[in-house]
């Protein structure tokens, strides 16, 4: 059975308020927007596979390829979306700072839950 990329958005919203005994809010928060990129990302990828002709090829470039690919379909506000998310997601994962974190994660869970039921 496939993996549901919807858990990694209901992880997001979990991590996104709560900080562990290993770990702190801010590495929780960063993790939220993370997984809240990836659960849209991946979700939206299958639904642009299954109804509008995406062909990914399972490398880094499916990423780009797939925001441009749903702009040429007419599909600019989901690939907004995928723009916004990807952003912070890079923020959280590669910058030592991120201004305004908590921010991110409420407007990445936002963001990646229309992006989802856009899909729908």
């Amino acid at each position: 059975m496939p993996f549901d990329w919807r858990e990694y958005l209901e992880l997001a919203k979990s991590l996104g308020g709560q900080a562990g005994v290993s770990y702190s809010s801010e590495a929780a928060e960063r993790s939220a927007v993370s997984r809240a990129y990836y659960s849209a990302f991946c979700l939206v990828r299958n639904y642009a596979q299954a109804n509008l002709w995406f062909q990914g090829t399972k490398t880094p470039d499916d990423h780009k390829n797939l925001r441009e690919h749903l702009k040429r379909q007419g599909k600019t506000q989901l690939a907004s979306h995928l723009s916004k998310l990807r952003v912070w997601r890079n923020a959280c994962d590669y910058d030592d700072e991120v201004p305004n974190l908590a921010y991110c994660v409420q407007n990445a869970i936002k963001i990646a839950e229309k992006a989802i039921q856009e899909c729908s």
